[in-house]
């Protein structure tokens, strides 16, 4: 019988032992599965607005969700200053419990889980909305995130050329340098209208918090899919509010995204589809060869419920977690000071 005191604990070691094992495509592809499996019974799930705790310099958010069997939450951080200090601008952890006893059954770091499925459920979209055929994708912003968005289209959606370009390009280098030998041509450009030369997908993931203007009007031509991921919290946006006006724009969760996406720019009425919806055939996705897409994501509670899932689906067949000693078990649950007595006792 299991012992339900001990919950199998994820370090980050672990994390990269378990995501090495298996390779970082092939755990991307396998998340957009359960992604897209969870996305199919929406209405299943517990849905609200990430629960954000702004400040000057960044946003420390819970990220809460339950499907009536099982509870999952993240915490998780952005502070785009950190980088300046030598530290993470995003740093994770989260939680999976069963509901019928409330009881934890896994704690594990999510700070690379969370890199993981943001990629996998930008490449998901994609899959649904992108152009057919497209394999050259502009990556504008070459931080932390670039690497996993590259690797997850390439698995996901067969990309297989990336224009990448970043304001500081020490960044760049570091992109280049850490894809070489990923099977991706990778072309490291001067502007962000060099790398959107030819590409029929365009990833921007900025980290600064202001209201900035990555791509402008003038940079979007028909037919693009833009996966627009760095504009995820209140004031923080990338795109001229005239792209918006021109695009199908899909979305997680309008209560969420309207807050702290891209969409803030627009009236709270202005027309969105949810990208579940496309997933299950309720709504159409791209509808014809010249229009523009768009996803705006901002990441929502299922999809780290799904990567909760996925992982604690791994840990029954791979050795990549430690036992914690996490829940109090007296030996009379009515009975928690006793316990605290009896430790006494035994460690006089």
């Amino acid at each position: 019988m299991q012992n339900l005191n001990i919950v199998p604990f994820v370090s980050v070691d672990n994390m990269m032992k378990l995501v090495l094992h298996l390779g970082p495509e092939r755990v991307m592809t396998d998340l957009a599965t359960y992604i897209e499996a969870d996305f199919r019974r929406w209405e299943s799930f517990d849905k609200t607005p990430r629960v954000a705790s702004h400040s000057a310099v960044g946003v420390i958010e819970l990220m809460p969700t339950s499907d009536g069997e099982m509870y999952g939450f993240k915490y998780v951080n952005g502070h785009p200053k950190n980088t300046r200090e030598g530290l993470q601008t995003v740093t994770a952890f989260g939680l999976l419990a069963e509901v019928n006893t409330g009881y934890p059954i896994l704690l594990t770091e999510m700070t690379i889980l969370t890199a993981l499925r943001t990629a996998a459920m930008s490449a998901l979209a994609a899959k649904h909305l992108a152009p057919e055929g497209a394999t050259t994708m502009a990556m504008i912003g070459n931080g932390a995130q670039a690497e996993f968005q590259a690797l997850a289209f390439k698995a996901l959606c067969g990309i297989s050329r990336v224009r990448l370009y970043d304001i500081d390009p020490a960044a760049t280098a570091k992109c280049t340098r850490n894809l070489a030998g990923s099977g991706l041509t990778l072309t490291a450009c001067t502007s962000a209208e060099e790398a959107m030369e030819g590409a029929g997908i365009v990833t921007t993931c900025t980290a600064d918090k202001q209201n900035a203007m990555i791509l402008t009007d003038n940079m979007v031509g028909a037919g693009v899919h833009i996966n627009a991921v760095g504009g995820d919290c209140p004031g923080k946006t990338e795109l001229h509010r005239d792209i918006l006006l021109r695009s199908a724009i899909f979305v997680e969760y309008p209560p969420q995204t309207r807050i702290e996406g891209e969409i803030q720019q627009l009236a709270p009425d202005h027309p969105v589809t949810e990208l579940w919806q496309v997933i299950t055939g309720a709504a159409k996705g791209r509808s014809d060869a010249r229009q523009i897409t768009l996803f705006d994501s901002v990441g929502f509670a299922i999809e780290d419920f799904s990567a909760l899932r996925y992982v604690h689906d791994q840990l029954k067949s791979l050795p990549y977690s430690e036992p914690l000693d996490m829940i109090a078990d007296p030996d009379d649950p009515r009975d928690l000071y006793g316990m605290l007595l009896r430790a006494k006792a035994k460690a006089a």
